[in-house]
């Protein structure tokens, strides 16, 4: 069983920046995506990775703010989160997909974590 692992979540004020990370053993088996959920709201897809590194896709609400990137040696995906909004508030989730495509993209993710929250007040 795999089990990602978020971090970096916090309180910050509308325009801050937030670098969440997502940890997991096995890493380079898996594309990696960041979705999140508002309260009282489903959970939204937010970013995704392949496992090469050589593809990455975005929500649009989060186009030219967000930038997601991983490090396989360190078994590390990060959220680069910048000109965070009172609406980016959420918990952020990291999900692990096996695949075998080094580029490829998929959308259903077979492990999850528990969950980072964020906070943008404005």
């Amino acid at each position: 069983q795999v089990q990602p692992v978020e971090s970096g979540g916090g309180l910050v004020q509308a325009g801050d920046s937030l670098r969440l990370s997502c940890a997991a053993s096995g890493f380079t088996l898996y594309a990696v995506g960041w979705f999140r959920q508002a309260p009282g709201k489903e959970r939204e897809f937010v970013a995704i990775i392949s496992r090469s590194a050589g593809s990455a896709d975005y929500a649009d609400s989060v186009k030219g703010r967000f930038t997601i990137s991983r490090d396989n040696a360190k078994n590390t995906v990060y959220l680069q989160m910048n000109s965070l909004k009172p609406k980016d508030t959420a918990v952020y989730y990291c999900g692990l997909k096996f695949t075998v495509g080094a580029n490829a993209l998929p959308r259903g993710m077979d492990y999850w974590g528990k969950g980072t929250p964020v906070t943008v007040s404005a």
